[in-house]
């Protein structure tokens, strides 16, 4: 780095509320949320970052923007993450039954570091019950193969071996010929 970045940067590093420096928030490869992209840094220059998103266009930001506004840098420190999954299914749905299936589909998964492996119940409405997994990867791009694999293999489980368990609409009917009832006390 040349002394003129120097400069450049100590000149932000001043005006920023924080005092500190872009470049000790993130690096060169590091992936990171800014404006609601994901990617990685690609580049840094002087005035600009050059964020490289998941569909390879790039995003060039201004450096001030990551002293002025918020974003979020998912390596910072290590680059290993916690994936959610969410599936919805019936009230009827054996929760064992899908925690062993997702224990059994990261079991040997080469993306799973073997850390996180988490079915949990952590929502309901009116119509079904809302799944979670967590399962934990090297990086972020892992996660997300890891993810897409975890959530297709769940669905498939629930479709082969507990197909009354996917989610349905239940109506009641009233049975053909009979009036429907008008009487509000009943």
């Amino acid at each position: 780095m040349g002394d003129v970045e120097i400069h450049y940067l100590a000149v932000l590093a001043t005006q920023s509320r924080e005092g500190l420096p872009p470049y000790w928030r993130f690096r060169l490869d590091d992936v990171v949320i800014v404006e609601g992209e994901w990617g990685r840094v690609e580049e840094i220059a002087m005035t600009y970052v050059v964020i490289r998103i998941w569909d390879q266009r790039r995003l060039i930001v201004p450096l001030n923007d990551f002293i002025e506004k918020p974003f979020q840098n998912w390596t910072r420190k290590t680059a290993d993450i916690i994936g959610t999954v969410f599936v919805h299914a019936d009230y009827t749905v054996p929760v064992d039954g899908v925690r062993a299936e997702l224990k059994r589909l990261v079991d040997g998964h080469p993306k799973w570091d073997g850390n996180a492996c988490v079915l949990q119940v952590t929502n309901a409405t009116e119509r079904t019950v809302e799944l979670r997994a967590l399962v934990s990867a090297r990086n972020s791009s892992d996660a997300w193969e890891l993810r897409c694999d975890v959530r297709e293999g769940l669905i498939l489980f629930l479709q082969r071996h507990h197909p009354e368990c996917l989610p349905r609409v239940r109506a009641e009917l009233d049975p053909p010929g009979k009036e429907p009832s008008t009487d509000v006390t009943a």
